[in-house]
């Protein structure tokens, strides 16, 4: 229910989010007017006269409101960038006696190895480009979808992409990631093709995919084998705490 009632007042908040500076000004004059009105009735006195009781009630709620404002309120106003490449394993066919983990290992051994092998050449570089790497040749691509913008406030772009590897694992790949921030965003899949909500959203069969890593850059968020990906219709960025969308990319066939 807590949760539930916060994610209303966040709501209101975001549709509020264009009339900010408006309401901040009027919060200003009536902070102001009743500072006003209680000098002029006095109370000031009634305060200073038991400060000690006042500051022992008034000390504890105030550094709680203020330790959750900035636990729940900063990420909004904060930005983490994550830039990750395609898994090295997962370009690759796994070994019966190995697995993914060692493969993966032993690969970034390899890249390292030959990477200090050529540290004294001197590179030829290419003219730079924002543009992410061209997924490897041996991935298929299943299933693909453009985040959007969820309301004036939660904004999102971006791609999102379902890609099965040459052993049969899956991963989703955000590229271009670019999302309003928030308190303990998850990455979910659902079979929803649009939620707007926290019911639409958990329809039957939907995955967490865990903690959003960065909501901006490329990331990787591998996808269990057993997952129905054709059934899934879309990606979503999800605060956990409030039940808030954020951003939904609707999945559709690669092919």
């Amino acid at each position: 229910m807590m949760a539930e009632f916060l994610g209303d007042v966040e709501r209101l908040l975001a549709d509020a989010y264009p009339y900010r500076w408006p309401i901040a000004a009027g919060v200003l004059i009536l902070l102001a007017a009743l500072g006003a009105f209680v000098y002029r009735m006095g109370w000031h006195e009634v305060i200073w006269r038991f400060r000690l009781p006042v500051a022992i009630v008034a000390t504890p709620v105030l550094a709680l409101t203020l330790f959750l404002g900035y636990d729940l309120g900063s990420p909004l106003f904060t930005n983490k960038t994550v830039e990750e490449e395609f898994p090295f394993a997962f370009t690759a066919t796994v070994p019966s006696n190995m697995s993914r983990s060692e493969v993966e290992r032993i690969m970034e051994l390899i890249a390292q190895v030959e990477q200090e092998a050529v540290e004294e050449e001197i590179p030829i570089m290419d003219e730079p480009t924002d543009d992410p790497p061209d997924p490897p040749a041996a991935l298929e691509k299943l299933r693909t979808g453009s985040f959007r913008d969820q309301d004036n406030f939660h904004k999102g772009s971006g791609q999102a992409t379902i890609y099965r590897g040459p052993d049969g694992s899956l991963l989703l790949r955000l590229e271009d990631l670019d999302v309003t921030n928030g308190p303990d965003l998850h990455v979910l899949l659902s079979p929803h093709p649009d939620p707007s909500n926290s019911g639409e959203v958990k329809t039957p069969g939907y995955v967490d995919l865990g903690k959003l890593k960065g909501n901006r850059g490329n990331q990787n968020y591998p996808i269990l084998e057993d997952i129905d990906v054709a059934a899934q219709g879309s990606v979503i960025i999800y605060c956990k705490p409030f039940k808030v969308v954020f951003s939904v990319a609707s999945l559709q066939d690669a092919s």
